[in-house]
């Protein structure tokens, strides 16, 4: 306690350049939080759009169906496989996929509907809760679907508008039915945006003459549990299909979000430096100044091991009092981020990469790590940053030292 006490006061010998010095170390701490905490909140909010809105975390298809996805490329038993991923805490929702041609007046586009369960979709993704406009699927078969937004405006149609569906049954006749949107999902992504178009189940089998065909089983541990878990699961629970992870099913977003945390690993770097120097300076002119006291010390017995402690300490403390500033700082404005974000509508507007749209409000996501690691890599560039006027002052020698004016 003693040694502590000793090196604060040692500290405020010159408090311009100390409170300088802590000034930055504050500075830095308190970006590389912030920093950390935004790309956080940008890989946790990338990975919830890419994975919660209907993608899955691990998606089951048939061997080949991701090549060629044809109508008959069926998944084989595909309750029992989401009824033994179910039992072990994953999530399954089967789904029906079929291309379709969609017309209202003079407007048509190709479409991939969707036959789905919407009590199972609602329970296992928030894409339910996703809809822009009208609402989605009854539990009920009904006609009813709900468009993708890009689709809706290719085909000019709003909630309660007609549309024709033309498809070729699974029996190779041709198909077609009047379904009435209920309604429009807001950004997803660009596939599911100009393409997506979600019917029941029933409906689907019925148009397109497929009762019980199930092309797609998308898996979630709801957060649960880790990627590799819920994939282990899914290849237990469907052997001989096709397992994938939405890493490996959207490949671009997977090495984006790692170019993502190089990214911060630079920044880091940077600032490292950054407070590393400021340090490195204080300890330097202190040293210099202190070299007769130095030397005094040597003298009356003092080990060089002691004396590179002493300044190390300094250091240390001056760390400890920089980031105590800093994380204060950077708590306060990473949790206004967390709260407001930065909306970046006005420059982006609807901003996606990979096929996977990204909130236009940016929000922070402060956690425990987010605020140690920028505190314990600033003690560390501190410290290291001592050690070379540390040694400087244990080379001493005591005689020519107490000499100095």
């Amino acid at each position: 306690m003693q040694a502590l006490r000793h090196a604060w006061r040692n500290l405020w010998r010159n408090g311009g350049r100390t409170a300088i010095t802590l000034t930055t170390v504050a500075l830095a701490t308190a970006v590389l939080i912030v920093i950390r905490a935004l790309m956080d909140g940008m890989t946790r909010d990338a990975v919830a759009n890419a994975t919660d809105l209907g993608l899955g975390e691990v998606q089951i298809h048939a061997p080949g169906w991701l090549r060629d996805p044809t109508l008959h490329a069926a998944l084989p038993d595909a309750e029992r496989t989401a009824a033994a991923a179910r039992a072990r805490g994953v999530l399954a929702v089967p789904r029906a996929l079929g291309s379709a041609l969609l017309a209202h007046g003079a407007k048509s586009a190709g479409a991939l509907m969707w036959g789905v369960d919407p009590a199972r979709e609602r329970e296992a993704f928030s894409l339910a809760r996703h809809v822009d406009r009208g609402r989605f699927l009854d539990d009920a078969p009904g006609r009813g679907v709900v468009l993708g937004r890009k689709l809706a405006r290719i085909l000019d149609v709003d909630v309660g508008a007609e549309l024709v569906v033309v498809v070729q049954g699974a029996d190779g006749s041709l198909g077609n039915d009047l379904f009435t949107v209920t309604g429009v999902v807001e950004a997803v992504g660009d596939a599911f945006d100009r393409s997506a178009a979600l019917v029941h189940r029933a409906d689907f089998a019925e148009l397109f003459v497929a009762d019980g065909l199930v092309h797609e089983l998308a898996l979630t541990g709801r957060g649960r549990l880790p990627l590799e878990t819920v994939a282990a699961v899914a290849a237990a629970a469907a052997p001989g299909q096709e397992v994938r992870t939405w890493r490996q099913l959207v490949p671009a977003l997977s090495d984006m979000l790692g170019m993502a945390d190089a990214a911060l690993w630079i920044f880091g770097g940077i600032f490292f430096v950054a407070a590393g120097l400021g340090v490195l300076n204080t300890m330097l002119m202190a040293t210099h100044e202190r070299i007769r006291e130095f030397g005094l010390v040597k003298a009356l017995g003092a080990s060089p091991a002691r004396i590179v402690r002493d300044v190390a300490v300094e250091a240390f403390l001056l760390a400890v009092a920089g980031t105590a500033l800093g994380a204060a700082a950077g708590i306060a404005a990473a949790h206004a981020l967390e709260v407001h974000g930065i909306d970046t509508s006005a420059l982006a507007g609807d901003l996606s990469f990979a096929g996977v749209a990204f909130d236009p409000v940016w929000r922070a996501a402060l956690s425990i790590e987010a605020l140690v690691v920028p505190v314990v890599v600033m003690w560390v560039a501190a410290v290291a940053a001592a050690l070379w006027p540390g040694f400087l002052a244990a080379r001493l020698d005591p005689v020519r030292a107490m000499e100095r004016t």
